[in-house]
């Protein structure tokens, strides 16, 4: 496993100055030879992968590869076959308190307000109703659905239903936010809107995040890290620094470092594509 960007240039940290953004060497995950298989099929192995504090690891690979896998076992809905997963240095061995995670498909109660769906991990952990009350309003205005309160996911359009899946993983206030393909199922304009909305709710409240996607522009525009899956069954091919500051704007898009770190992961991905086509031939 290299952990270089090959023909990217010398990175840099990858943060700037932003508020309470300063740099951390405080793991906050930590997975060591993971293992996941579903009968004979493995689907990864030999999975390497440290998380920081304050650090958005975005995660890529071709379909199948076992991403979204990854980050059930790092939520603790999932069991590594073999391996290890940490959370601030505590063995996982189910859901822990901290960790929240952000599906693909919303995940909203169609039942509940999106007041009672924001509020739901925290009656789940059996906050008083007075921090229910403080923090819930506080979410929601924070994710830009003021004034929704009342209404029902059937009401929002899928941009909104995210928001409100993203107001209520952050009601909880964790430590570690897992985001498994998030804006996927929206269209392109809400997409862009949103991927900047939460790098600006995460400039306010830096904590360890892991982002899985299979667009590479999002995974570099989002990731401190990206780190690329290839084989089967997968491992770590290669982990690349973006090496981009803090706050990152519609400008980020434009520069010579992001076409350069994109141009390397799509070269990675390619190169899988083609083998597998070889394969099938």
């Amino acid at each position: 496993m290299t952990r270089s960007a090959g023909r990217t240039p010398t990175a840099s940290t990858g943060r700037g100055a932003s508020p309470g953004a300063a740099p951390s060497d405080a793991a906050r995950v930590v997975v060591s030879q993971g293992r996941v298989n579903y009968g004979d099929l493995t689907v990864f192995e030999g999975i390497d992968l440290t998380v920081k504090d304050r650090e958005i690891v975005s995660i890529v690979g071709p379909s199948g590869c076992g991403k979204t896998t990854l980050l059930r076992c790092i939520d603790g809905l999932t069991r590594l076959n073999s391996g290890t997963v940490t959370v601030d240095g505590k063995p996982l061995n189910g859901p822990m308190p901290g960790v929240s995670m952000v599906f693909q498909h919303f995940g909203l109660f169609p039942w509940k307000s999106v007041y009672n769906n924001v509020a739901y991990g925290l009656k789940l952990q059996g906050a008083p109703k007075e921090q229910i009350e403080e923090t819930v309003p506080k979410y929601i205005k924070m994710v830009g659905l003021a004034g929704f309160e009342k209404s029902y996911p059937h009401q929002l359009s899928g941009g909104m239903q995210q928001r409100a899946g993203l107001a209520r993983a952050l009601a909880v206030e964790p430590q570690v936010l897992l985001m498994d393909e998030p804006f996927s199922a929206i269209d392109a304009q809400t997409r862009e809107i949103l991927q900047f909305e939460l790098l600006r709710i995460w400039e306010q409240r830096p904590i360890a995040m892991l982002f899985v996607t299979h667009s590479i522009d999002e995974a570099v525009l989002m990731g401190d890290r990206v780190v690329v899956l290839k084989g089967r069954p997968s491992r770590i091919h290669e982990v690349i620094d973006v090496g981009i500051p803090h706050p990152r704007t519609r400008d980020t898009l434009s520069t010579p470092r992001f076409h350069d770190v994109k141009g390397h992961v799509w070269d990675l991905l390619m190169q899988e594509v083609i083998a597998a086509e070889r394969q099938v031939g």
